[in-house]
C-alpha cells in the first residue's frame, strides 16, 4: 500500500499541475510568447525532435566529457588528500573558494582564453562537477574503519592493497553519491557554457528560439535537458550497482 502511494501521489500532483496549467492557458487565452500550454510544448517537442536531437548530441558530448575528466581528477585529488594531511590542508580551502566564483563570470573568460569550440564548455562542466565528487569521496575515505586498516597492516598489506581491499570499496558509496549529483549538474553546466559561447547545442538552440519568442520550443528544450539529466543520473546508478552491488544492500533491508 505504501509503495503504491509513493507512485500514485506524485503522479496525482503531476496530473493536477499539468491539467491546471493547460486549463489556465486555454481559459485566459494566454499568448504563446508568454506561456505556452503543455499540449503546445509537446507538439513543439515532436515537430522539432530531429533538430533537438542534433543539438542534444553536442550538449551530451560536452557533458559526458566534462563529467569523466572531473571524475578522474576528483578521484586522484581525493586520494591525495586522504594520503597526506598536509596536502589536504593546503588544497581544501581552494576547493571551497572555487564554489564561491559565479560560473557566469568564468564563462566569458574561458571563451576569451580558449575560443568558442568544445574546450570552454567542457571546462565549465568540470568546474561544476569536480567539487561534489571530490568532497563526497574525500569524506567517505576519511570515515573508513581504522580497525580494518590495522587488521590488513597486521597481515603485511601494503598501501596499494589497503586502498584496493578496504578504502576504495568502502569509499565508493561517497564517490557515487557525488557522481549522482555531478551527473545532474553536468548537462546544466554545458547549457550555461553554450549560452555564453557556442555554435550548437541545446543552450545555443534555446537562446535562438527565445530571441524569436517561441516559448513552446524553449520549454521543449527544457524537457530535453531534464530527460538527459535524469538519464545520466540513472546511468551512474546502474554503474554503481554493476561495480559495487553490495553498497545499497543495507538500505534495502
Amino acid at each position: 500500500m505504501k509503495k503504491n502511494r509513493r507512485i500514485v501521489m506524485p503522479l496525482l500532483v503531476f496530473i493536477l499541475v499539468i491539467g491546471g496549467w493547460e486549463l489556465y492557458v486555454r481559459a485566459f487565452d494566454i499568448s504563446l510568447y508568454i506561456l505556452p500550454s503543455p499540449s503546445k510544448i509537446i507538439s513543439a517537442l515532436i515537430e522539432n525532435f530531429d533538430i533537438l536531437m542534433q543539438h542534444s548530441l553536442v550538449t551530451l558530448e560536452e557533458s559526458v566529457l566534462g563529467l569523466l575528466i572531473s571524475t578522474f581528477f576528483a578521484i586522484v585529488i581525493s586520494i591525495g588528500m586522504d594520503l597526506s594531511k598536509t596536502f589536504k590542508t593546503s588544497i581544501y580551502p581552494y576547493l571551497i573558494v572555487t564554489q564561491t566564483v559565479p560560473i557566469m563570470v568564468l564563462g566569458p573568460l574561458f571563451s576569451i582564453w580558449f575560443g568558442f569550440d568544445l574546450l570552454p564548455k567542457v571546462l565549465i562542466v568540470i568546474f561544476m562537477c569536480f567539487f561534489p565528487i571530490a568532497i563526497s569521496f574525500t569524506d567517505a575515505l576519511s570515515q573508513v574503519s581504522e580497525k580494518e586498516i590495522n587488521l590488513l597492516k597486521s597481515f603485511g598489506a601494503n598501501l596499494f592493497q589497503i586502498y584496493k581491499i578496504v578504502k576504495i570499496p568502502s569509499g565508493a558509496i561517497g564517490l557515487f553519491s557525488g557522481l549522482k549529483v555531478a551527473a545532474t549538474y553536468c548537462v546544466g553546466g554545458a547549457i550555461v557554457g553554450e549560452w555564453l559561447s557556442s555554435r550548437a547545442g541545446l543552450g545555443y538552440y534555446m537562446l535562438r528560439v527565445k530571441n524569436g519568442y517561441m516559448l513552446d520550443k524553449v520549454f521543449a528544450c527544457v524537457l530535453m535537458i531534464i530527460f538527459w539529466s535524469i538519464l545520466l543520473n540513472l546511468g551512474v546508478t546502474l554503474l554503481e550497482k554493476l561495480l559495487f552491488p553490495h553498497l545499497r544492500k543495507g538500505e534495502r533491508k
